[in-house]
């Protein structure tokens, strides 16, 4: 008898100090770390880059270490950008899901295109709004031809290489329909490469043609799904409380911030600049680096 009394006060001491214990830290409590992949990916200018591996490699490798983690959520927003980019952020999110053995959910908010559907093939399932876009599977590049403003403006283009092709593609020089092709066949190796990931990753649930599937159309969450580009209507909080219970915690894995992130040599987006003076720099810079960002994005109605 007393032997089962201290047993039941040992029991509720521990109950009392479970109560004291974070959330995470409970037995039998599901935990998700969210991770959120936004904006345009790769270097927007040289000196403004967007979404890169070395950028986001510090949060992943945090989500997928949490501890009694159930699965790992991933929410895209993304127009794409850089193939070497999207690319090695798609195998970084597969070695970690291969090395911890977590699933990986991707949610998708606007738009997962291109690059951002490159990286959302990376999750076990891709989990979409009825209005989100996703698609978009191809190559593109552009460029301007200034060879007649430069001659109206009275300006002489010199131009020293060594190397036949060294100067292809120049836009103040006129266009070359060898170099043309040279850039296409470019375009259609790289395209070729992301065709064999999607198929690689999607496998028997793409239910559309190559040459519907892969011709950089893009499509609305319904459509997508039909085309077993994506697999199901969904937000994450709906889909996580249904999965793993109502008391699912989600916490968001996110960059540092403030002052000290600045002394560890990373800039977190919006930070504020150390004076007037690198501002004012720096606005040039940032004005191109909007321009592109949104010419980007408006190409999906954003």
């Amino acid at each position: 008898m007393a032997e089962q009394l201290k047993d039941r006060e040992s029991s509720g001491l521990a109950d009392k100090l479970m109560q004291y214990l974070p959330a995470r830290f409970r037995p039998g409590t599901a935990v998700v770390p969210v991770v959120r992949l936004s904006g345009v990916i790769g270097a927007v200018t040289p000196l403004r880059p967007g979404m890169t591996l070395a950028g986001v490699a510090r949060v992943l490798e945090r989500a997928f270490s949490y501890r009694h983690a159930k699965a790992v959520a991933l929410v895209i927003n993304s127009p794409g950008g850089s193939p070497v980019q999207s690319r090695q952020i798609y195998l970084r999110i597969k070695q970690l899901a291969a090395e911890k053995k977590l699933p990986v959910l991707v949610f998708v908010e606007d738009v997962a295109a291109s690059g951002g559907y490159m990286i959302a093939c990376a999750g076990d399932e891709i989990i979409c709004d009825p209005s989100s876009i996703l698609g978009s599977i191809g190559v593109v590049g552009g460029s301007f031809g200034f060879q007649e403003a430069i001659k109206r403006l009275g300006i002489e283009r010199r131009l020293y290489t060594a190397g036949a092709h060294k100067a292809m593609l120049d836009p103040f020089l006129p266009e070359n329909p060898d170099d043309v092709a040279k850039l296409k066949a470019l375009q259609r190796e790289i395209h070729q490469i992301f065709i064999s990931l999607v198929k690689e990753s999607r496998g028997a649930r793409l239910k559309g043609a190559d040459d519907a599937l892969f011709t950089g159309e893009y499509w609305a969450g319904e459509s997508s799904i039909a085309l077993g580009l994506a697999d199901s209507i969904g937000d994450l909080r709906s889909t996580l409380r249904a999965r793993y219970g109502e008391k699912v915690l989600t916490p968001v894995i996110a960059q540092p911030t403030g002052l000290l992130s600045g002394f560890l040599g990373r800039k977190s987006p919006g930070a504020g600049q150390l004076s007037a003076m690198e501002s004012m720099v720096g606005l040039p810079d940032d004005l191109i680096s909007a321009l592109e960002t949104r010419a980007i994005w408006a190409k999906f109605g954003f």
